[in-house]
């Protein structure tokens, strides 16, 4: 990875005379200075959004605290692309577009407000929890559902929740539902097309949605960082790389409300249209703790995801250790992924999936007619993966691939892996699986 270096200037914030616009000034006139260094000292801080600039690093100090505080006013509706596609957004938090040499350091903490952003469904929590949650803010905004219900924070959420299907990303609809605002909940930092960036040592926490989101951005370092959500945060992933090249992800502690650390590159024939794929990925040395998968690939995968290793990480009490996930209609190609040295201890689920979703895809139909008009570019792969090394103490089950007949997930590789669980292997439309020296101990 390329090493960032700054140039030798330190501003710190003016917040006394400033106040929710300091971090932004002080950014802007780092900016215009020729780059380097925003201090925030420690205390605490309250902030409107902000947008990283080129050559600027935002350093935070020991002890200190920036609330993204959830204000109207402060987060406009943009058009973005979120979960793969074009979406309506609020402004991120933070963010960055087509910026160079931008970091984010120091052990402060950001937080993202995120708990007066999100839904909350009861199934995730405990009934006393969930109650106090709506009698201590809005009790009717519920909407109920077969697990109990979902609600949502403010009646301007709920309301547009009600229609059910999502506003197209159009500019009429950016001015339509401006009071409704706080439904397109945000990701916490959003970096596009950005080059040489580096996250390092701080803790980014209660995020809207997903809390860092790189997308289309090239030599990226994300080390040494405290991710955190809750375990009932709705689209509360930790980190999602999605069409990005030369990443490093090193020595990071993340639990969150979904998945952990996420290899993306966009969704169906509309991201192909971009082919821009997830590449030369470095994961290595992070622990993962609540999360719905520790290492997740997909499901938005359609640009290809190549050429990942990942070393040396652990994961405890997640849902799903090794998760790759894709469905019919995605298309794109995973291919060169090695996996080794890893370590898992009490997964709730499996402890290594691949699925193309075909079995749930089929049952919903209820027939093949709609497979067969389905193009084979819309068909997505799993292949030449090679997964080393890997012990797992306790999991409901230790492998499950689920392939899809016109291209079943082919050329998998399991080397000196030992995995205690409840059930074995399971493996449907698969094709030169090879298991060398493979220990399925059930419980």
């Amino acid at each position: 990875m390329e090493k960032i270096k700054f140039k030798d200037l330190t501003i710190t914030i003016d917040y006394e005379n400033d106040k929710e616009n300091a971090i932004q000034k002080a950014i802007d006139k780092c900016a215009n200075a020729g780059g380097g260094y925003v201090l925030v000292p420690s205390g605490f801080y309250i902030s409107k959004p902000i947008v990283l600039k080129s050559n600027v690093c935002l350093k935070t100090k020991k002890g200190t605290v920036v609330l993204f505080k959830k204000v109207k006013e402060w987060y406009p509706l943009k058009i973005t692309e979120y979960e793969g596609v074009k979406r309506i957004r609020a402004v991120s938090p933070i963010s960055a577009y087509e910026a160079k040499n931008i970091g984010i350091i120091g052990e402060g903490i950001l937080d993202g407000d995120g708990f007066n952003w999100r839904p909350l469904k009861k199934f995730k929590v405990t009934d006393k929890f969930f109650n106090n949650v709506c009698l201590a803010k809005e009790k009717d905004t519920i909407i109920p559902t077969k697990e109990g219900g979902i609600w949502y924070p403010t009646k301007s959420s709920y309301e547009l929740a009600l229609q059910g299907d999502e506003p197209l990303p159009t500019q009429e609809n950016l001015t339509k539902y401006a009071n409704n605002y706080d439904y397109f909940r945000p990701v916490f930092v959003s970096l596009v097309k950005c080059e040489n960036v580096i996250l390092e040592k701080t803790t980014f926490r209660n995020s809207p949605a997903w809390t860092i989101h790189p997308l289309y951005t090239n030599n990226l370092t994300i080390k040494d960082c405290y991710i955190f959500n809750e375990s009932y945060a709705q689209n509360g992933d930790g980190i999602d790389i999605e069409s990005c090249q030369n990443v490093l992800i090193k020595d990071n502690i993340i639990s969150v409300g979904d998945d952990g650390i996420c290899l993306k590159s966009g969704k169906n024939r509309e991201a192909r249209l971009t082919p821009i794929p997830t590449k030369s990925v470095v994961i290595k040395g992070n622990k993962v703790y609540n999360a719905h998968g520790g290492i997740v690939i997909g499901s938005e995968m359609s640009r290809g995801v190549y050429d990942v290793l990942a070393s040396n990480n652990v994961f405890v009490g997640t849902d799903i250790g090794l998760r790759f996930k894709t469905q019919i209609g995605r298309g794109g190609v995973v291919a060169n992924i090695n996996i080794k040295d890893t370590y898992m201890y009490d997964i709730i689920n499996e402890a290594i999936i691949m699925t193309c979703g075909y079995e749930l895809y089929r049952m919903e139909n209820e027939s093949r007619d709609v497979v067969e008009q389905i193009k084979l570019d819309d068909i997505p792969e799993f292949r030449d993966i090679v997964i080393e090394n890997l012990y797992c103490a306790n999991a409901k089950m230790a492998i499950s691939l689920t392939g899809l007949e016109e291209k079943p997930i082919n050329h998998i590789t399991f080397k000196n892996v030992t995995i205690y669980a409840k059930q074995g292997i399971k493996e449907i439309n698969t094709a030169n699986i090879k298991y060398d020296n493979v220990n399925i101990i059930t419980l």
